[in-house]
């Protein structure tokens, strides 16, 4: 037994000591190593890191835009995948080719957006494999590829702690929980990474559930929500939905951009009362990088 646990300490060891040097490796060309999986590493460069704009308000000038330097590099998977989803096969032929990329991301932290300004996909040599320039804005959620290089930007300028959030046990909120008579349960949670305050309102985006009385999935709704909080009222500005027959789908807005009022009787109103909750607790984060005096 006293064998084992010595082994295994060796191990952890071991693990740690190359994780380190891997990343003292990457620092020392620049690169900070962010994460690793069997198919994407992820890095970027802190000294690249610029605010290049910003807005005047009472508490002094707030970043408003950001730019910065990321790399990723693949494995034979994350390749294919990459060239899959980029729509490049006729492009990189061999996905085998393609070994790193290195993009100018800029960031939009009010809005929580990310943008490839310039990306560059490249063989092991350095050799350019394709390119593009003034790649689409797109919002940081759960769900999103990039949410690791928006984190560790975002933290260098404000140093507020998305990295930690998004790492949080409590990241995830539960909002309400319901049980209906047949045993079908809906159960819907905020990610508080997400949450930021625009007015009275407060935009995050929210995981809806519910399954039979088996527990298998039946549906799940993914949404941005704007909740305004004296009001009670909640208005979904866009998300997806997933079932077992269709896949994901966007969802369509029934409401046209209109609020709806929450009832007070309502399970929906559990809701309604953690977010005041939780806006009353955690004003500070809710407000991290707000330019509204």
């Amino acid at each position: 037994m006293r064998y084992a646990l010595r082994l295994f300490f060796a191990v952890c060891a071991l693990a740690v000591m190359l994780a380190v040097q891997m990343g003292a490796a990457y620092a020392a060309d620049g690169w900070y190593w962010l994460s690793s999986d069997d198919k994407y590493s992820k890095f970027y460069d802190p000294s690249s890191v610029v605010v290049t704009h910003t807005a005047s308000t009472s508490r002094g000038k707030i970043a408003t835009e950001i730019a910065a330097w990321t790399k990723t590099s693949y494995s034979y998977e994350g390749a294919k995948e990459t060239i899959d989803a980029y729509g490049l096969k006729a492009v990189i032929l061999d996905p085998s080719q393609f070994a790193y990329s290195l993009a100018e991301i800029v960031i939009n932290p009010q809005n929580r957006t990310l943008q490839y300004a310039k990306e560059e996909f490249c063989d092991a040599s350095g050799k350019v494999l394709w390119s593009h320039a003034d790649g689409r804005a797109k919002e940081i959620t759960s769900q999103e590829f990039d949410e690791g290089f928006y984190d560790a930007v975002v933290d260098q300028v404000f140093a507020i702690g998305e990295a930690k959030r998004a790492k949080a046990d409590d990241r995830w909120i539960t909002l309400w929980d319901s049980v209906a008579p047949d045993g079908t349960r809906m159960h819907v949670t905020g990610d508080t990474t997400t949450m930021r305050m625009k007015g009275e309102n407060l935009i995050f985006w929210k995981w809806a559930e519910t399954k039979d009385s088996a527990g298998h999935v039946m549906e799940i709704q993914f949404q941005k929500a704007a909740v305004n909080l004296p009001q009670g009222t909640e208005r979904i500005i866009k998300g997806t939905r997933w079932t077992p027959a269709s896949g994901w789908k966007d969802l369509d807005d029934d409401m046209d951009g209109a609020y709806r009022m929450i009832p007070p009787t309502s399970v929906a109103y559990k809701g309604i009362e953690k977010l005041r909750a939780y806006a009353a607790g955690y004003s500070m984060w809710l407000n991290r990088y707000s330019i509204e005096d």
